[in-house]
């Protein structure tokens, strides 16, 4: 824990030391009232989950080959995660009057999963990974007629992919209490093919079945530095780290959302997203086992449309209690329906300290290309029944319960007349009907 906090210290240290270099930049566009920094958010989370149907190893725990050969993979799917997130506000007012709004963020994520170690069938692929994702988003107001506009940019990385996105947005705000938003956003992902390391199957490669393990290996977790090519799995690869194959995979957003104050206690909101997904949708690295033992990376169609309807509900009943409460429907073209449902209760224990239980529920059908391990079947020449097939259990059937508690305190004078404004703690509990479970604890800082 003492590691954690300094990492926790530097990176807070580290951007104060950025951004005031940025704060004196914008100093010089807005000369009405310089940009300013007026508030820190830090979360951090530790997350960890189990489970039994690993998507790497064909969807549970599975048998590779026959006899002396055969080979088994534990389809464990525990996972930890440890989350930071840093995120800095500064705002300022131009010479017309309008409102600049810069938000800045950082997040390090570090997970290990034992599913991972699995991509080799040895077992001895890194379990651990590491993301980084910094942000940047830019927000202009004119108070006087409520209308807001702005852009922002997001780029992540991890070991087996990388991803940069754009946004923009416009809200205006009505006289009689109605808040309309619209908003659009463009992700665009390159996944690194880094297929299981299985000597005997062939995968295809754009017109070619190829073994992965040839001259054109392909790095695994489990690779590493040797003199200047990369091992994996026992063979060495004459290629370079940027020469391992990467492919595409894109996500377009439109959202529109209405708000509304019914009364003094009431308020509404209306939420509509059409998504759409081109490119690469599987991964390559997650197997799909046949009735007949044949194993092949997951095949999916390479493109997908999604629309969630939601609509949210917030009822102030009283000076210490909240309802908040949310629905939404879901359904897309690959077969999948679902609907969440959620409800959350703040209550003022006193005016400075709070408490918010929480519950959602949440059900979904299966997609039409899901089957369970050893679900799909072959031909009799041995070739795949289905043109798209999964066992992952992500799109399978399911409902699943998510509870829990938070506690928030924001004194007036701040935390031990601190610049610690509001400090909160949330803890929650997952379980799925598939078997997975996962608790997540956070603590959230705002400093002002």
């Amino acid at each position: 824990m003492k590691k954690i906090s300094l990492t926790l210290v530097g990176l807070y240290l580290l951007f104060l030391s950025g951004y005031s270099q940025i704060t004196e930049r914008y100093n010089n566009i807005f000369k009405a009232k310089t940009l300013k920094l007026t508030e820190i958010n830090l979360v951090t989370s530790y997350y960890t989950q189990d489970g039994t149907h690993s998507a790497v190893t064909g969807g549970g725990t599975s048998i590779l080959g026959t006899g002396a050969n055969a080979v088994t993979l534990n389809g464990s799917e525990h996972l930890t995660d440890f989350a930071n997130m840093l995120e800095l506000k500064l705002v300022g007012y131009g010479e017309t009057g309008l409102k600049h709004t810069i938000l800045a963020g950082l997040g390090v994520d570090h997970h290990t999963a034992a599913s991972q170690k699995y991509i080799s069938t040895s077992g001895a692929s890194s379990p651990g990974g590491t993301r980084v994702y910094p942000s940047l988003n830019w927000t202009v107001e004119n108070e006087d007629k409520g209308t807001e506009f702005g852009l922002g940019t997001y780029y992540s990385h991890e070991y087996n992919y990388s991803s940069i996105a754009l946004d923009g947005h416009y809200g205006f705000k009505n006289k009689s209490g109605g808040e309309f938003g619209a908003k659009v956003s463009a992700y665009f992902d390159q996944v690194t093919l880094l297929y299981p390391k299985d000597d005997s199957v062939l995968y295809k490669t754009g017109t070619n079945m190829v073994n992965p393990y040839d001259d054109f290996v392909i790095k695994t977790n489990a690779s590493h530095s040797t003199g200047g090519g990369y091992y994996s799995g026992g063979v060495t690869s004459s290629k370079s780290e940027e020469d391992l194959p990467t492919t595409g995979r894109n996500t377009y957003t439109a959202s529109l959302s209405y708000s509304q104050i019914i009364n003094k206690r009431t308020d509404l909101a209306l939420l509509l997203d059409v998504v759409k997904q081109d490119g690469y949708l599987e991964l390559p690295f997650h197997r799909v086992i046949f009735n007949n033992h044949l194993e092949r990376i997951e095949k999916l169609p390479a493109s997908r449309t999604k629309i969630p309807i939601g609509v949210r509900l917030n009822y102030f009943a009283g000076d210490k209690l909240i309802v908040r409460s949310y629905y939404r429907f879901y359904t897309d073209d690959w077969g999948l329906t679902a609907h969440t449902a959620s409800i959350e209760l703040p209550y003022k224990i006193t005016p400075f300290l709070s408490i918010s239980p929480f519950y959602r529920y949440y059900t979904q059908t299966a997609t039409k290309y899901f089957a369970p391990l050893y679900g799909h079947k072959v031909d009799a020449i041995a070739n795949p029944v289905e043109s798209y097939y999964t066992s992952n259990y992500a799109s399978s059937a399911f409902n699943s319960h998510y509870y829990g508690l938070g506690m928030r305190t924001a004194p007036p004078d701040g935390v031990g007349n601190t610049y610690l404004s509001a400090l909160e703690i949330r803890y929650g509990h997952y379980s799925q009907s598939t078997d997975l479970n996962s608790n997540v604890i956070s603590l959230h800082f705002t400093f002002k």
